[in-house]
C-alpha cells in the first residue's frame, strides 16, 4: 500500500474533501451497495439456467440482505479500531472475489454461499460514508454526507435497471463478472486516492461490539434518529416491495419493466440529496429531519387520491409521489447521519452501524407488513401503512425537538 498517503488525525477535516475525492467516495458507495440488488431482476433467468426451483432461488436476495445485516453488526464497528482506509480496501477486494464467485458459481449451493458473502462485504459502503464525515469540516459535514449518499442511493435505485438489461442481453453471469471488475477498479483508485485514518478506539473486538449497546443506552439522540429512520424505511420498503404486484393487477396490467422504471423517479429524489445536506448545514439537521418526515407524509397521502383518477392520472400521481417520498426518506437519512456523526466522533463507525441496522430492520418489517397489507386491504392498505409509519416518524422528530 502507498505509505505516502496523508493521515486523518485529531483534526481530520484538515485533509480536506476535494471534488475528485468526494466523487470517488460517492462512486464507491454506489458500486458497493449496488451489489446487494444485482440479483433481483436476474432470478428468473438464473433459475432457468441452473434448473433450480424458483422458491430455492428466492433465497439468493434473502441471504444477501442477511449478510448485509450481519456485516453492519460484526464488521462496520471495525472502522473505529483500525485504519478505515485499509478496511475499505480489504473489504472491497473480498467483495470483488465474492461477486466473481457468484458469476462462476456451478451450483445453486455455491451461489447461495457467495450471495451471503456479497452481502457481508457490501457493507464497505458503510465504511465509506463515515470516512466522508471524518474528512469534512464540521460546517460542511451535511453537504459532504449528502453528496456521498447520492452515490449510494443511485446505486440502490439504478442497480436493478442495469442488471436487468445486462442479464437479458448478455446473461446473468455477465452481470456479476462485470460487477466484480468494477469493484477491483474502484479498489485500485481508492488505494491511490484515500488518505489514512488514525484509529479512534483501542478496544478489543468483543468490547467494540458490546459498546454498540452502550452507545444505544447512552445517547437519546441516537435512539430518536434510529427510530425515526426505521419508521420511514418501513413505509419506503412497503411501497417498493408491493409496487410491481400492484401495477401487474387491474387496472394497469403493466409488467416488471414498468415497475422497475419507477426507480428512475426515485433517482430524481436521490439527486436532490446534496441539497438536503446543505440545508442541514445551514438550518440544522434536526429541522431537516422534521421537514423530510412531513414531506414523506404528504407524498404518501397524495396516493389516497388515486382511486378517483383515470389510469393515466393514477400513474402520474404515483410517479410524482415517488419523487416526493423518496426525497423525504433520503433527506431524513442524511440529516440523521449528520446528527449521529456529531455525537461522538471517536465512535462514528459504531454509531453508523447502529443507525443503519435500524434502517435494515425497518426495511425488513416494511416488506413483510406491506405484503400483508396488500393481501388484506389492497393498495390503499399499503398507502395507509406508509402514511402511519411516516406520521410516527414525524412525531418522534417533533418530540425530540420539544
Amino acid at each position: 500500500m502507498n505509505t505516502a498517503q496523508p493521515t486523518a488525525t485529531a483534526a481530520p477535516h484538515q485533509a480536506g474533501l476535494s471534488t475528485s475525492l468526494i466523487f470517488l467516495l460517492a462512486a464507491g458507495t454506489g458500486l458497493s451497495v449496488a451489489s446487494l440488488y444485482y440479483s433481483q431482476p436476474t432470478l428468473g433467468i438464473l433459475a432457468g439456467d441452473l434448473g433450480a426451483d424458483p422458491r430455492a432461488v428466492g433465497w439468493i436476495p434473502t441471504l444477501t440482505q442477511l449478510g448485509y445485516a450481519l456485516g453492519l453488526l460484526l464488521l462496520a464497528p471495525l472502522g473505529d479500531r483500525f485504519d478505515r482506509r485499509n478496511i475499505i480496501l480489504v473489504k472491497a477486494l473480498v467483495l470483488a472475489a465474492a461477486l466473481l464467485l457468484t458469476g462462476f458459481a456451478p451450483t445453486l449451493g455455491v451461489l447461495l454461499g457467495a450471495s451471503l458473502l456479497v452481502g457481508l462485504f457490501a457493507t464497505v459502503a458503510q465504511d465509506i460514508v463515515p470516512a466522508a464525515a471524518t474528512l469534512a469540516a464540521p460546517e460542511h459535514r451535511g453537504k459532504a454526507v449528502g453528496t456521498v449518499m447520492t452515490g449510494l442511493l443511485l446505486g440502490i435505485l439504478l442497480s436493478r435497471v442495469i442488471s436487468g438489461f445486462v442479464a437479458q442481453e448478455f446473461g446473468w453471469r455477465t452481470v456479476f463478472v462485470a460487477a466484480s471488475i468494477s469493484i477491483v477498479l474502484l479498489a485500485a483508485v481508492m488505494a491511490r486516492g484515500l488518505p489514512r485514518f488514525a484509529p479512534t478506539s483501542s478496544q478489543p473486538y468483543p468490547a467494540l461490539l458490546a459498546s454498540l449497546v452502550t452507545l444505544w443506552r447512552t445517547y437519546p439522540v441516537l435512539r430518536q434518529a434510529a427510530l425515526a429512520q426505521a419508521l420511514l424505511s418501513l413505509g419506503f420498503s412497503a411501497f417498493w416491495s408491493t409496487l410491481a404486484v400492484m401495477l401487474h393487477a387491474a387496472p394497469f396490467h403493466l409488467g416488471a419493466a414498468v415497475a422497475g422504471s419507477f426507480g428512475l423517479a426515485g433517482a430524481v429524489g436521490a439527486l436532490a440529496a446534496p441539497f438536503a445536506g446543505r440545508l442541514a448545514d445551514s438550518h440544522g439537521p434536526a429541522w431537516v429531519s422534521r421537514v423530510a418526515a412531513g414531506l414523506s407524509v404528504a407524498s404518501f397521502a397524495v396516493m389516497l387520491t388515486m382511486p378517483l383518477l383515470s389510469t393515466t392520472g393514477q400513474l402520474v400521481v404515483l410517479a410524482l409521489a415517488t419523487v416526493g417520498f423518496d426525497l423525504g426518506v433520503q433527506a431524513s437519512l442524511i440529516s440523521h447521519q449528520t446528527i449521529v456523526y456529531g455525537i461522538a466522533p471517536e465512535a462514528r463507525s459504531r454509531l453508523n452501524a447502529v443507525l443503519m441496522t435500524s434502517v435494515f430492520v425497518g426495511m425488513a418489517a416494511g416488506g413483510a407488513l406491506g405484503a400483508q397489507a396488500l393481501a388484506a386491504w389492497g393498495w390503499t392498505g399499503v398507502v395507509v401503512l406508509a402514511i402511519a409509519a411516516s406520521v410516527a416518524a414525524l412525531v418522534v422528530r417533533m418530540r425530540a425537538a420539544s
